[in-house]
């Protein structure tokens, strides 16, 4: 399977955001996409989950059988930076709603509090509003979700940076066990965490999409090399 990006454009207010960004990511590897503050990582996964629309280019999705058509947004996952929940739920009552209404998408399915206890929420906490949850507990629960539902794609907007170590630690791992039946897109600002969690890595500059050359990530010269191609002008 493959998610391929076809020369997206997205404007903003005539200002080009977006300017072509092509690339192709494949089943079974974690990408990392890099990018400066205000690159457009989050707009590129708008455009991605169709919940912004893009002015020009395709969102394809290949089935590694020489079937490619666009994509079906309910095979997209999305986990925002800044949490989307309902904050008048507790949240036992939101994980319950959210397994009933995708019980048809859910393999393996546990009990909830089986899926707590691998964020890490304490008992007493399911039982609270969400709107009393501080962005890490929320952010824990939004990831939760598309670790029951897994879609084929998933994208990450900087979620692991609100986490504590040691959750930060399980989710990571968690993803690596995962990932061989899924395309993963993490974005991130920090390089040590993309090249501890990411096969791959993809940098977004100046509105269009590059790939590093996978045997320089792990280099001693790899954070020289991004910032290099990130200072690069048109």
């Amino acid at each position: 399977m493959k998610l391929i990006l076809d020369n997206i454009e997205k404007n903003y207010e005539g200002k080009k955001v977006i300017k072509g960004a092509s690339f192709t990511f494949e089943k079974g590897k974690i990408y990392g996409l890099l990018g400066r503050n205000g690159a457009g990582k989050t707009t590129l996964f708008n455009c991605i989950s169709k919940d912004i629309e893009y002015d020009n280019g395709k969102v394809l999705l290949s089935d590694g059988e020489g079937n490619i058509e666009d994509i079906d947004y309910s095979k997209v996952g999305f986990v925002f930076s800044d949490p989307v929940l309902p904050e008048f739920l507790t949240g036992y009552e939101f994980l319950k709603f959210f397994i009933d209404i995708n019980k048809d998408k859910i393999q393996d399915l546990k009990a909830i509090d089986e899926y707590f206890n691998i964020i890490k929420i304490d008992e007493e906490d399911r039982y609270r509003l969400i709107r009393g949850y501080s962005h890490g507990m929320k952010n824990k629960l939004q990831m939760l979700c598309y670790l029951i539902t897994r879609p084929e794609v998933i994208l990450l907007d900087e979620p692991l940076t609100s986490f504590d170590v040691v959750v930060a630690l399980e989710i990571r791992n968690l993803l690596k066990e995962i990932k061989h039946n899924h395309i993963i897109i993490f974005s991130t600002h920090i390089l040590q965490l993309a090249t501890d969690l990411c096969d791959e890595i993809v940098v977004l500059n100046n509105g269009t999409l590059e790939g590093v050359d996978s045997s320089i990530i792990r280099s001693a010269d790899f954070e020289e090399k991004i910032i290099e191609i990130l200072k690069e002008e048109n």
